[in-house]
Protein backbone atom coordinates (compact mmCIF):
# COMPACT_ATOMS: atom_id res chain seq x y z
CA UNK A 1 0.00 0.00 0.00
CA UNK A 2 1.42 3.78 -0.86
CA UNK A 3 -0.02 4.47 2.13
CA UNK A 4 -3.20 5.36 4.55
CA UNK A 5 -5.82 7.95 3.53
CA UNK A 6 -9.07 9.02 5.80
CA UNK A 7 -11.79 10.56 3.45
CA UNK A 8 -14.36 12.96 5.43
CA UNK A 9 -17.44 13.82 4.00
CA UNK A 10 -20.01 15.80 6.43
CA UNK A 11 -23.43 14.90 3.93
CA UNK A 12 -24.79 11.80 2.88
CA UNK A 13 -22.65 10.21 0.60
CA UNK A 14 -23.75 9.23 -3.15
CA UNK A 15 -26.57 11.56 -3.33
CA UNK A 16 -24.83 14.80 -4.27
CA UNK A 17 -21.91 15.67 -6.11
CA UNK A 18 -19.52 16.19 -3.54
CA UNK A 19 -20.66 12.63 -2.81
CA UNK A 20 -20.34 11.13 -6.24
CA UNK A 21 -16.51 12.87 -6.06
CA UNK A 22 -15.65 10.60 -2.93
CA UNK A 23 -17.15 7.82 -4.05
CA UNK A 24 -15.01 8.04 -7.65
CA UNK A 25 -11.70 9.17 -5.75
CA UNK A 26 -12.07 5.56 -3.46
CA UNK A 27 -12.54 3.73 -6.17
CA UNK A 28 -9.93 4.81 -7.89
CA UNK A 29 -7.44 5.09 -4.91
CA UNK A 30 -6.81 1.41 -4.74
CA UNK A 31 -3.60 0.88 -4.18
CA UNK A 32 -3.96 2.84 -0.64
CA UNK A 33 -5.18 1.62 2.52
CA UNK A 34 -8.56 3.69 3.05
CA UNK A 35 -11.28 4.63 5.74
CA UNK A 36 -14.15 7.32 5.74
CA UNK A 37 -15.48 9.33 7.59
CA UNK A 38 -19.49 10.28 6.76
CA UNK A 39 -22.67 11.44 7.48
CA UNK A 40 -25.83 9.33 7.68
CA UNK A 41 -29.42 9.32 8.66
CA UNK A 42 -29.88 6.63 11.66
CA UNK A 43 -30.58 3.22 10.26
CA UNK A 44 -28.59 4.07 6.82
CA UNK A 45 -25.31 2.24 6.67
CA UNK A 46 -24.04 4.57 3.47
CA UNK A 47 -21.52 3.02 0.80
CA UNK A 48 -18.37 4.43 -0.37
CA UNK A 49 -16.62 3.14 -3.28
CA UNK A 50 -15.53 -0.60 -2.43
CA UNK A 51 -14.71 0.21 1.15
CA UNK A 52 -16.03 -2.49 3.65
CA UNK A 53 -18.81 -1.79 6.17
CA UNK A 54 -15.96 -1.67 9.06
CA UNK A 55 -14.03 0.47 7.09
CA UNK A 56 -16.54 3.67 7.44
CA UNK A 57 -17.04 5.66 9.89
CA UNK A 58 -20.51 7.00 10.66
CA UNK A 59 -21.96 9.79 11.97
CA UNK A 60 -25.68 9.08 12.72
CA UNK A 61 -28.12 12.34 12.24
CA UNK A 62 -32.00 11.76 13.09
CA UNK A 63 -33.47 10.16 10.50
CA UNK A 64 -37.08 8.53 9.39
CA UNK A 65 -36.17 5.07 11.04
CA UNK A 66 -34.40 4.70 14.63
CA UNK A 67 -34.37 8.30 14.87
CA UNK A 68 -33.48 7.63 18.42
CA UNK A 69 -30.63 5.83 18.92
CA UNK A 70 -29.01 8.74 16.34
CA UNK A 71 -26.14 11.06 18.08
CA UNK A 72 -27.85 13.85 16.96
CA UNK A 73 -31.35 14.41 17.00
CA UNK A 74 -32.16 16.88 13.82
CA UNK A 75 -31.17 15.36 10.14
CA UNK A 76 -27.79 15.74 8.36
CA UNK A 77 -26.89 19.32 7.43
CA UNK A 78 -26.41 19.87 3.95
CA UNK A 79 -24.40 22.09 1.97
CA UNK A 80 -27.10 23.27 -0.30
CA UNK A 81 -30.43 24.69 1.15
CA UNK A 82 -32.41 22.39 -0.89
CA UNK A 83 -30.97 18.88 -0.72
CA UNK A 84 -32.56 15.68 -2.36
CA UNK A 85 -32.83 14.49 1.22
CA UNK A 86 -34.39 15.96 4.64
CA UNK A 87 -31.91 17.85 5.58
CA UNK A 88 -31.15 20.84 8.30
CA UNK A 89 -29.89 24.30 6.97
CA UNK A 90 -26.83 25.57 8.88
CA UNK A 91 -28.16 29.33 8.43
CA UNK A 92 -30.95 28.06 11.04
CA UNK A 93 -29.61 25.68 13.20
CA UNK A 94 -29.74 26.59 16.89
CA UNK A 95 -26.61 27.51 18.80
CA UNK A 96 -27.18 24.17 20.99
CA UNK A 97 -27.61 22.04 17.53
CA UNK A 98 -23.96 24.29 16.38
CA UNK A 99 -22.24 23.18 19.63
CA UNK A 100 -23.90 19.01 19.67
CA UNK A 101 -22.66 19.18 15.60
CA UNK A 102 -19.20 19.97 16.57
CA UNK A 103 -18.61 18.32 19.48
CA UNK A 104 -19.76 14.76 17.64
CA UNK A 105 -17.62 15.47 14.95
CA UNK A 106 -14.98 15.97 16.89
CA UNK A 107 -15.28 12.61 18.96
CA UNK A 108 -16.19 10.81 15.83
CA UNK A 109 -13.55 12.23 13.65
CA UNK A 110 -10.87 11.57 16.98
CA UNK A 111 -11.34 7.87 17.17
CA UNK A 112 -11.20 7.39 13.72
CA UNK A 113 -7.55 9.53 14.03
CA UNK A 114 -6.85 7.27 16.70
CA UNK A 115 -7.48 3.83 15.31
CA UNK A 116 -6.68 4.31 11.81
CA UNK A 117 -3.47 6.26 12.15
CA UNK A 118 -4.31 7.95 8.73
CA UNK A 119 -0.85 9.42 6.88
CA UNK A 120 -3.12 12.25 5.44
CA UNK A 121 -6.81 13.21 5.61
CA UNK A 122 -8.35 14.04 2.42
CA UNK A 123 -11.82 16.24 3.62
CA UNK A 124 -14.49 17.35 1.27
CA UNK A 125 -15.70 20.90 1.70
CA UNK A 126 -14.24 23.90 2.82
CA UNK A 127 -16.69 23.99 5.95
CA UNK A 128 -17.17 23.32 9.71
CA UNK A 129 -15.60 19.67 9.60
CA UNK A 130 -12.50 20.78 8.00
CA UNK A 131 -12.00 23.96 10.31
CA UNK A 132 -11.71 20.92 12.84
CA UNK A 133 -9.05 18.97 11.49
CA UNK A 134 -6.23 20.16 12.38
CA UNK A 135 -7.22 20.52 16.08
CA UNK A 136 -7.61 16.67 16.20
CA UNK A 137 -4.66 15.85 13.48
CA UNK A 138 -2.09 18.75 14.07
CA UNK A 139 0.57 16.60 12.69
CA UNK A 140 -1.30 14.98 9.69
CA UNK A 141 -1.30 16.79 6.21
CA UNK A 142 -4.81 17.86 6.02
CA UNK A 143 -6.15 18.28 2.27
CA UNK A 144 -9.76 20.13 1.47
CA UNK A 145 -11.31 19.08 -1.48
CA UNK A 146 -13.53 22.60 -2.14
CA UNK A 147 -17.04 22.03 -4.26
CA UNK A 148 -17.46 25.54 -4.33
CA UNK A 149 -20.76 25.36 -1.75
CA UNK A 150 -18.69 26.31 1.05
CA UNK A 151 -18.26 29.84 -0.54
CA UNK A 152 -21.91 29.76 -0.81
CA UNK A 153 -22.16 28.97 2.52
CA UNK A 154 -19.78 31.47 4.05
CA UNK A 155 -22.38 34.40 2.78
CA UNK A 156 -25.15 32.56 4.09
CA UNK A 157 -23.64 31.97 7.69
CA UNK A 158 -21.69 35.34 8.48
CA UNK A 159 -21.89 34.14 11.57
CA UNK A 160 -19.94 31.12 11.19
CA UNK A 161 -17.42 32.53 8.35
CA UNK A 162 -14.62 33.52 10.94
CA UNK A 163 -14.65 29.96 12.45
CA UNK A 164 -14.51 28.65 9.13
CA UNK A 165 -11.99 30.72 7.68
CA UNK A 166 -9.76 30.50 10.31
CA UNK A 167 -10.08 26.71 10.89
CA UNK A 168 -9.38 25.82 7.23
CA UNK A 169 -6.03 27.83 6.16
CA UNK A 170 -4.26 25.88 8.79
CA UNK A 171 -4.86 22.97 6.45
CA UNK A 172 -2.43 22.27 3.90
CA UNK A 173 -3.64 22.02 0.31
CA UNK A 174 -6.97 23.24 -1.09
CA UNK A 175 -7.45 21.09 -4.18
CA UNK A 176 -10.79 22.93 -6.24
CA UNK A 177 -12.64 22.33 -9.13
CA UNK A 178 -11.46 25.64 -11.78
CA UNK A 179 -9.40 28.51 -11.74
CA UNK A 180 -11.85 30.81 -11.10
CA UNK A 181 -12.60 28.59 -7.86
CA UNK A 182 -8.76 29.07 -7.13
CA UNK A 183 -9.27 32.49 -7.08
CA UNK A 184 -12.14 32.59 -5.16
CA UNK A 185 -10.60 29.99 -2.68
CA UNK A 186 -7.54 32.24 -2.17
CA UNK A 187 -9.25 35.68 -1.62
CA UNK A 188 -12.32 34.21 1.03
CA UNK A 189 -9.53 31.95 2.65
CA UNK A 190 -6.61 34.16 2.31
CA UNK A 191 -4.58 31.39 1.02
CA UNK A 192 -1.46 31.79 -0.92
CA UNK A 193 -0.74 30.96 -4.16
CA UNK A 194 1.48 27.48 -2.78
CA UNK A 195 -1.85 26.44 -1.18
CA UNK A 196 -4.73 25.77 -3.62
CA UNK A 197 -4.18 23.38 -6.71
CA UNK A 198 -6.57 22.50 -9.68
CA UNK A 199 -7.83 19.04 -9.88
CA UNK A 200 -10.89 19.10 -12.12
CA UNK A 201 -14.39 16.82 -11.63
CA UNK A 202 -14.78 13.54 -13.65
CA UNK A 203 -17.12 11.05 -14.96
CA UNK A 204 -17.43 7.45 -14.99
CA UNK A 205 -16.63 5.81 -18.50
CA UNK A 206 -17.90 2.98 -17.75
CA UNK A 207 -21.83 4.46 -17.24
CA UNK A 208 -21.94 7.43 -19.09
CA UNK A 209 -21.26 6.51 -22.70
CA UNK A 210 -23.09 6.22 -26.32
CA UNK A 211 -22.45 2.37 -26.83
CA UNK A 212 -25.80 1.32 -26.14
CA UNK A 213 -27.55 4.44 -27.48
CA UNK A 214 -30.97 4.07 -29.20
CA UNK A 215 -32.38 5.75 -32.24
CA UNK A 216 -33.77 8.64 -33.11
CA UNK A 217 -34.17 10.98 -29.64
CA UNK A 218 -36.80 13.36 -31.09
CA UNK A 219 -37.38 16.63 -29.39
CA UNK A 220 -37.06 15.32 -25.63
CA UNK A 221 -34.96 17.16 -23.35
CA UNK A 222 -34.01 15.78 -20.49
CA UNK A 223 -32.78 18.32 -16.70
CA UNK A 224 -31.10 16.09 -13.75
CA UNK A 225 -30.69 17.47 -10.31
CA UNK A 226 -32.41 19.17 -7.18
CA UNK A 227 -35.68 20.27 -7.75
CA UNK A 228 -35.34 24.18 -6.46
CA UNK A 229 -35.55 27.81 -7.67
CA UNK A 230 -31.35 28.06 -7.15
CA UNK A 231 -31.16 25.57 -9.82
CA UNK A 232 -33.44 27.26 -12.30
CA UNK A 233 -36.20 24.70 -12.19
CA UNK A 234 -38.61 27.02 -12.37
CA UNK A 235 -37.27 28.88 -14.87
CA UNK A 236 -37.04 25.96 -16.99
CA UNK A 237 -40.48 25.26 -16.25
CA UNK A 238 -41.38 28.74 -17.94
CA UNK A 239 -39.00 28.25 -21.25
CA UNK A 240 -40.23 24.76 -21.53
CA UNK A 241 -44.07 26.39 -21.54
CA UNK A 242 -42.88 28.68 -24.30
CA UNK A 243 -40.68 26.07 -26.45
CA UNK A 244 -44.18 23.97 -26.63
CA UNK A 245 -45.83 26.49 -27.68
CA UNK A 246 -43.45 26.55 -30.95
CA UNK A 247 -42.85 22.50 -30.89
CA UNK A 248 -46.08 21.11 -29.72
CA UNK A 249 -44.12 17.74 -29.18
CA UNK A 250 -41.21 18.79 -27.27
CA UNK A 251 -41.03 16.56 -24.39
CA UNK A 252 -39.12 17.45 -21.15
CA UNK A 253 -37.93 14.87 -18.71
CA UNK A 254 -37.03 15.82 -15.43
CA UNK A 255 -34.82 13.67 -12.47
CA UNK A 256 -34.38 14.65 -9.08
CA UNK A 257 -35.80 15.46 -5.84
CA UNK A 258 -35.84 17.98 -3.21
CA UNK A 259 -37.55 18.80 0.03
CA UNK A 260 -39.68 21.56 1.40
CA UNK A 261 -41.91 24.03 0.29
CA UNK A 262 -39.96 25.28 -2.73
CA UNK A 263 -39.79 21.84 -4.13
CA UNK A 264 -43.37 20.81 -3.56
CA UNK A 265 -44.42 23.93 -5.62
CA UNK A 266 -42.56 22.89 -8.46
CA UNK A 267 -43.63 19.44 -7.98
CA UNK A 268 -47.13 20.69 -8.21
CA UNK A 269 -46.24 22.95 -11.28
CA UNK A 270 -44.67 20.09 -13.18
CA UNK A 271 -48.24 18.29 -13.30
CA UNK A 272 -49.87 21.08 -15.48
CA UNK A 273 -47.72 19.80 -18.53
CA UNK A 274 -49.22 16.64 -19.30
CA UNK A 275 -47.86 14.27 -21.19
CA UNK A 276 -45.12 16.41 -22.30
CA UNK A 277 -43.49 16.24 -18.96
CA UNK A 278 -41.97 13.30 -17.08
CA UNK A 279 -41.10 13.06 -13.89
CA UNK A 280 -38.42 10.08 -12.79
CA UNK A 281 -37.94 11.00 -9.21
CA UNK A 282 -34.69 10.82 -7.84
CA UNK A 283 -32.85 8.11 -9.90
CA UNK A 284 -29.19 6.70 -9.53
CA UNK A 285 -26.14 7.05 -11.84
CA UNK A 286 -26.94 3.96 -14.07
CA UNK A 287 -30.46 5.37 -14.53
CA UNK A 288 -29.51 8.79 -15.15
CA UNK A 289 -26.88 7.82 -18.04
CA UNK A 290 -29.89 5.55 -19.42
CA UNK A 291 -31.96 8.46 -19.65
CA UNK A 292 -29.11 10.62 -21.16
CA UNK A 293 -28.27 8.07 -23.87
CA UNK A 294 -32.75 8.62 -24.75
CA UNK A 295 -32.53 12.44 -25.01
CA UNK A 296 -31.44 15.33 -27.57
CA UNK A 297 -30.57 17.94 -25.23
CA UNK A 298 -29.35 18.00 -21.56
CA UNK A 299 -30.00 21.42 -19.70
CA UNK A 300 -28.70 22.64 -16.60
CA UNK A 301 -30.63 26.21 -15.86
CA UNK A 302 -28.74 26.51 -12.88
CA UNK A 303 -27.35 29.90 -10.99
CA UNK A 304 -24.79 28.63 -9.14
CA UNK A 305 -22.49 25.37 -9.40
CA UNK A 306 -19.03 24.50 -8.86
CA UNK A 307 -17.32 22.36 -11.84
CA UNK A 308 -21.15 20.96 -13.22
CA UNK A 309 -19.86 17.57 -14.51
CA UNK A 310 -23.24 16.52 -15.20
CA UNK A 311 -22.34 18.62 -18.17
CA UNK A 312 -19.52 16.09 -19.36
CA UNK A 313 -21.81 12.86 -18.26
CA UNK A 314 -24.47 14.16 -20.83
CA UNK A 315 -22.20 15.01 -23.80
CA UNK A 316 -20.51 11.48 -23.01
CA UNK A 317 -23.88 10.14 -23.74
CA UNK A 318 -24.26 12.24 -26.74
CA UNK A 319 -26.29 14.59 -25.37
CA UNK A 320 -26.20 18.22 -26.64
CA UNK A 321 -25.61 20.52 -23.33
CA UNK A 322 -27.28 23.42 -22.51
CA UNK A 323 -26.51 25.43 -19.37
CA UNK A 324 -26.34 28.63 -18.04
CA UNK A 325 -22.79 30.81 -18.20
CA UNK A 326 -21.82 29.80 -15.31
CA UNK A 327 -17.91 31.11 -14.01
CA UNK A 328 -17.30 26.69 -13.70
CA UNK A 329 -18.39 26.08 -17.38
CA UNK A 330 -16.70 29.21 -18.70
CA UNK A 331 -12.94 28.24 -17.03
CA UNK A 332 -13.48 24.69 -16.47
CA UNK A 333 -15.11 23.17 -19.29
CA UNK A 334 -15.74 25.38 -22.70
CA UNK A 335 -11.76 25.77 -22.96
CA UNK A 336 -11.83 22.08 -23.16
CA UNK A 337 -15.07 21.44 -25.03
CA UNK A 338 -14.96 24.69 -27.52
CA UNK A 339 -18.22 24.28 -29.47
CA UNK A 340 -19.99 21.45 -28.05
CA UNK A 341 -22.46 23.34 -25.82
CA UNK A 342 -24.57 26.09 -25.62
CA UNK A 343 -25.11 28.87 -22.76
CA UNK A 344 -27.09 31.11 -21.85
CA UNK A 345 -25.95 34.36 -20.10
CA UNK A 346 -26.88 34.24 -16.14
CA UNK A 347 -29.62 36.60 -15.38
CA UNK A 348 -29.05 39.49 -12.81
CA UNK A 349 -28.39 38.36 -9.44
CA UNK A 350 -29.87 39.37 -6.27
CA UNK A 351 -27.39 36.75 -3.85
CA UNK A 352 -24.99 34.60 -4.54
CA UNK A 353 -27.56 32.02 -5.91
CA UNK A 354 -31.21 34.03 -6.23
CA UNK A 355 -31.95 36.30 -9.22
CA UNK A 356 -33.88 39.09 -9.58
CA UNK A 357 -37.55 38.04 -10.09
CA UNK A 358 -37.76 41.22 -12.63
CA UNK A 359 -34.53 39.39 -14.78
CA UNK A 360 -36.48 35.71 -14.85
CA UNK A 361 -39.03 36.59 -17.82
CA UNK A 362 -35.84 37.32 -20.08
CA UNK A 363 -33.43 34.70 -18.81
CA UNK A 364 -36.68 32.25 -19.56
CA UNK A 365 -36.98 33.30 -22.88
CA UNK A 366 -33.28 33.14 -23.70
CA UNK A 367 -33.75 29.66 -22.39
CA UNK A 368 -36.60 28.64 -24.53
CA UNK A 369 -34.60 30.11 -27.53
CA UNK A 370 -31.61 28.11 -26.60
CA UNK A 371 -33.15 24.94 -26.38
CA UNK A 372 -34.55 25.21 -29.53
CA UNK A 373 -31.80 25.57 -31.23
CA UNK A 374 -29.98 22.97 -29.40
CA UNK A 375 -32.46 20.44 -30.76
CA UNK A 376 -31.84 21.58 -34.43
CA UNK A 377 -28.10 20.95 -33.58
CA UNK A 378 -26.32 17.72 -35.27
CA UNK A 379 -24.55 15.40 -32.55
CA UNK A 380 -22.49 17.70 -30.19
CA UNK A 381 -19.14 16.14 -30.60
CA UNK A 382 -19.03 17.22 -34.31
CA UNK A 383 -17.81 13.85 -35.64
CA UNK A 384 -14.81 13.68 -32.72
CA UNK A 385 -14.47 10.63 -30.29
CA UNK A 386 -16.01 11.44 -27.25
CA UNK A 387 -13.68 9.23 -24.63
CA UNK A 388 -10.80 11.47 -26.67
CA UNK A 389 -12.56 14.68 -26.34
CA UNK A 390 -13.51 14.14 -22.91
CA UNK A 391 -10.22 12.52 -21.96
CA UNK A 392 -9.08 15.61 -19.60
CA UNK A 393 -12.75 14.61 -17.32
CA UNK A 394 -11.56 10.66 -16.76
CA UNK A 395 -11.68 9.82 -12.59
CA UNK A 396 -8.33 8.75 -13.87
CA UNK A 397 -7.29 11.86 -15.06
CA UNK A 398 -8.97 13.86 -11.95
CA UNK A 399 -7.59 11.11 -9.69
CA UNK A 400 -4.11 11.32 -10.79
CA UNK A 401 -4.12 15.02 -10.03
CA UNK A 402 -4.90 13.95 -6.42
CA UNK A 403 -2.65 11.68 -6.22
CA UNK A 404 0.21 13.34 -6.73
CA UNK A 405 -0.25 15.55 -4.03
CA UNK A 406 -1.12 12.98 -1.56
CA UNK A 407 2.47 11.71 -2.52
CA UNK A 408 3.63 14.85 -2.16
CA UNK A 409 2.29 16.05 1.38
CA UNK A 410 3.32 12.15 2.85
CA UNK A 411 6.72 12.16 1.25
Amino acid sequence: MKGRVLHTLSQRPALTGSGVTLDAIAREAAGWDQRALIAVPAGDTGQVGKLLEDEIYRLEFSGEEAAGQAALQFPVPGMSDVMPYTSTRFSRMTDEELRSYRAAWREILARAVEEFEPDIIHAHHAWLLSATLKDIAADTPVIVHGHGTGLRQLSLCPHLADEVREGCRRNDLFVVLHEEHARLYREEYDLSEDQVAIVGAGYREDLFHCNDAGGDRGDSILYAGKLSESKGVGALLDAFELLRARRPGARLQIAGGGTGEETELLMERMKTFGGNLVYHGRVDQPRLAELMRSCSVFVLPSFFEGLPLVLVEALACGCRPVCTDLPGVRSGILPHLPGVLDTVAMPAMKTVDQPDPDALPGFSKDLADTLERALDETSPHSGEDPARLLSPFTWQAVFGRIETAWLRLTS
